[in-house]
């Protein structure tokens, strides 16, 4: 998907990459003019912190208008019918990744002439780069560490014996799953009458779209509304130099062309702990390289201690903190692939490596190459490209809250009920804030903040996987039982997160979901603990619903 965007309007303002640390936490230059999905200026001010004041959150309501079928059809209709506007289309989308795709769906379901521009193949960084081709490898890793561990298979009484694997087999099961899906979006597309229309997509000015392959056969179209969904490309700071076969991003790194027996991983963010899993899982030793003065840095504190403990420490993983990898060089001529590391701080030179490979991990850039968008109205950037929160549901979110606004609805996303997760062994999820910034967000604001804590280990469903290694932690106001984040290490963390995180999106409060009823034995009572163990110092804020006898 990156190359389907070559935007020529005012002078260009490229990013530059050698100004960006490889810390994966480098802040993006926004265009004055973009509009990002109704969110006020201040949420995207690279200086502030996470404030839900910041942040207009519209109620929605809950009419079943989303199972309208008639309403549907009558969209789908008259999506090949001239635009009631006066352009060839109501909405322009460039980029038909996730946040592209879900834009494009929830246009044609509010009746809105609808095209999507890709100039490379459905699906983007999420579909064919990303997360989809990331998880197949991830489910391969937790099989693989399931049979190896002896212990764990015999805590079951079972015998296995000695687990392989094949490269070529694991390989073709991401490339085939990442198929799979692109070719699921492309037709739900062509299913709902979208346009798909293939080229680099040019903005030429306000309304206007040029696509094509940037010759003679080039076509011009006018949108009422635009957006741009171009998504993103690995962050690979000064200094690197990547070969694509020993110096890889996680572009390369999915086609999992080799295992090396020992590669360095620069950041132990998201990606890099994802791919750690899987190496470590597949045979090889890992070593972290990071720039800040702990692992796991993004996470909360007491979440990223525990994993360590269980994702880090455990396994052939050492690490280098407080450094940056200020040069490295490919493998060639015989000689292995040589890292320099610096000290961060004080840039003195601190040790040399060679290792068989190594993964750049430290984040992703927005594709927005040569964008020049001062004085364009009706335009709007989603997902990757904006640079907000790098996840493929917040772009499709974004998608939508954008269609919503152009079609005459004031709703403004609410960026911190979007949940994120990391899918190792166990997993990590998280929503909302951590308690660091939680507790400075009230130290401001004057409220006071409380913590509650629920084990795995204390949950029938996670005992009888002999998986009771997890915690879940509640950050909330106990004046008035407000949730203000949620984080999760443990079985299904990824599934579990989404409790809590609707319930952010909702306004619902503690005092109110702790009244929900969860099955059991299942992983979901883990969050029914931790809403009961909450102290809020208010009743429940709304009568529960009326029985209905049965």
């Amino acid at each position: 998907m990156q190359s389907a965007i070559s935007l020529s309007l005012s002078s260009p303002s490229p990013i530059a990459r050698s100004a960006v640390a490889n810390t994966g936490n480098a802040c993006w230059p926004m265009p004055r003019s973009l509009r990002f999905c109704g969110l006020r200026r201040e949420a995207f001010d690279s200086a502030a912190s996470f404030d839900a004041s910041s942040l207009r959150f519209v109620r929605l309501n809950l009419q079943p208008k989303h199972s309208s079928l008639s309403k549907v059809s009558a969209a789908l209709k008259s999506n090949g019918a001239p635009s009631s506007s006066g352009f060839d289309y109501d909405l322009v989308i460039i980029g038909a990744g996730v946040g592209g795709h879900g834009a494009a769906l929830h246009a044609v379901e509010q009746g809105l002439k609808t095209a999507i521009i890709e100039g490379d193949v459905v699906g983007g960084t999420c579909v064919n780069r990303g997360c989809v081709p990331s998880k197949a490898l991830l489910a391969v890793s937790g099989r693989m560490r399931e049979l190896q561990n002896e212990h764990h298979m015999k805590s079951f009484g079972l015998q296995v014996a000695a687990a392989g694997y094949d490269r070529q087999g694991v390989a073709d099961h991401a490339n085939n799953l990442a198929s799979k899906i692109r070719s699921n979006l492309t037709n739900s597309l062509k299913a709902l009458g979208v346009d798909i229309l293939t080229g680099v997509g040019t903005i030429l000015g306000p309304q206007k779209v040029k696509y094509g392959k940037g010759d003679s056969g080039d076509k011009i179209i006018t949108a009422k509304d635009i957006i741009i969904a171009t998504g993103s490309v690995p962050l690979v700071p000064k200094g690197i130099e990547v070969d694509g076969k020993t110096v890889i991003t996680s572009d390369h790194a999915l086609k999992l062309e080799f295992v090396p027996d020992w590669i360095a991983i620069v950041g132990s963010g998201y990606i890099g702990l994802e791919f750690s899993d899987v190496y470590t899982a597949l045979g090889s030793e890992v070593t972290f390289i990071e720039a800040l003065d702990q692992l796991m840095p993004g996470f909360d504190p007491e979440i990223g201690k525990l994993a360590q403990r269980v994702l880090i420490n455990p396994r052939k993983i050492d690490s280098y903190t407080g450094v940056f990898a200020s040069k490295i060089t490919p493998a060639r001529d015989g000689k292995p692939v040589q890292i320099e590391l610096i000290d961060a701080k004080t840039k003195e030179p601190k040790d040399t490596l060679e290792v068989d490979a190594a993964l750049i991990a430290t984040g992703r850039a927005p594709f927005t190459n040569g964008l020049g968008l001062e004085n364009v109205p009706h335009l709007y950037c989603i997902g990757d490209a904006n640079g907000k929160m790098m996840l493929a549901h917040a772009a499709s979110a974004q998608g939508i809250s954008v269609v919503e606004q152009v079609t005459g609805n004031d709703h403004v996303l609410n960026h911190l009920s979007i949940p994120a997760a990391c899918f190792t062994h166990p997993e990590i999820s998280m929503v909302g804030l951590t308690e660091p910034q939680a507790r400075e967000k009230a130290q401001k604001e004057g409220f006071e903040v409380s913590v509650a804590k629920t084990s795995f280990k204390a949950n029938t469903k996670a005992l009888a996987e002999n998986e009771g290694e997890g915690m879940a932690k509640l950050i909330y106001r106990p004046d008035n039982g407000e949730i203000l984040g949620v984080h999760i290490f443990g079985l299904h963390a990824a599934d579990l997160i989404h409790e809590a995180s609707n319930a952010i999106a909702m306004g619902t409060h503690i005092q109110d979901i702790k009244f929900a009823v969860h099955a059991h034995p299942t992983l979901s009572e883990v969050l029914d603990e931790l809403f009961k163990s909450a102290k809020v110092k208010v009743s429940a804020s709304s009568a529960v619903a009326e029985p209905v006898p049965v």
